[in-house]
């Protein structure tokens, strides 16, 4: 089962896809359950509500899906909270040790996207960079939480992220920092589906970038410092997470910024994808200064 949301900008419809018996996709709509797929609907039960109507075979088949584009599967976020360093092979890329406790930064929520909506670039940006990241969407409040199994429970499920990055921005230049350089609209492209938690085993995910059809990161989710319950609890004593919040848990080695590879340019084409999850594809353009 994988939650989507469908349709133009402002205008996306809540849906679901599932597999038929003859292998091809079928997309529903969930007009009669919810308006949107936000905390809401996610704090209210709403993927069990969405999992009892397929079963009673309740919900509109959406015959025109294919047509349509793919929006972020969660309305804007009240917080993205990005993780970062949490790969060893990133943080010694990047000339850091592995953190000992979670490195943590917030991104606007006016960054998240769809998983196919072209990238702009700032206007003088030169060091642009790619980041593939398993995406942690919070279904229940989480603040003060005792456990790592409390944690678990916060959990409503998972989305493929990419977290793109001005490093120029984020790690010199005039006064750099990480809200700088990770703040750009349409940094934080999400999807293309949620997948509920209980259908996915974080632990063990493999993700990987491509730009211009070329492997850049190709690691898992196994490899994270601080796995996603680990993530929560910790957020939980510093924050209180809502529902329909997303957490970027952290992206691998592979990136521009390790010399290995150049920054992107206009035109590059960045695909990022966790495995069940769903591939994203990014066309990057440069936007015009006002």
């Amino acid at each position: 089962m994988k939650i989507m949301r469908l349709g133009a900008i402002g205008s996306e419809q809540p849906a679901v896809m599932v597999p038929a018996e003859d292998g091809s996709e079928q997309y529903f709509s969930l007009l009669a359950l919810t308006a949107d797929i936000d905390g809401a609907f996610l704090a209210s039960s709403g993927v069990a509500a969405v999992r009892d109507a397929l079963a009673a075979g309740t919900l509109p088949l959406i015959a025109d899906a294919g047509s349509l584009r793919v929006g972020s599967p969660v309305a804007r976020p009240g917080s993205v909270v990005g993780i970062g360093l949490n790969y060893a092979a990133h943080a010694a890329e990047s000339g850091a040790t592995p953190p000992e406790s979670p490195v943590v930064f917030l991104k606007p929520s006016n960054t998240v996207v769809g998983p196919y909506d072209s990238t702009p670039m700032p206007p003088h940006s030169e060091k642009f960079d790619w980041e593939v990241e398993l995406g942690i969407v919070i279904g229940k409040e989480a603040s003060y939480l005792a456990s790592r199994d409390e944690a678990h429970q916060c959990i409503a499920g998972y989305v493929t992220a990419n977290d793109f990055s001005e490093r120029e921005y984020q790690l010199s230049g005039a006064g750099g920092q990480w809200t700088k350089g990770k703040s750009q609209p349409g940094s934080t492209p999400l999807g293309p589906w949620l997948v509920p938690a209980e259908d996915v085993e974080a632990g063990s995910l493999p993700l990987r970038t491509w730009v211009n059809g070329e492997v850049r990161q190709d690691s898992a989710t196994s490899d994270l410092i601080f796995d996603v319950a680990t993530l929560v609890h910790h957020l939980s004593q510093y924050m209180r997470l809502e529902p329909g919040d997303v957490i970027i848990s952290g992206t691998p080695a592979g990136v521009a910024a390790s010399g290995r590879f150049r920054f992107l340019q206009p035109g590059d084409v960045v695909e990022a994808e966790v495995e069940g999850l769903g591939r994203q594809r990014a066309e990057l353009f440069r936007t015009a200064p006002s």
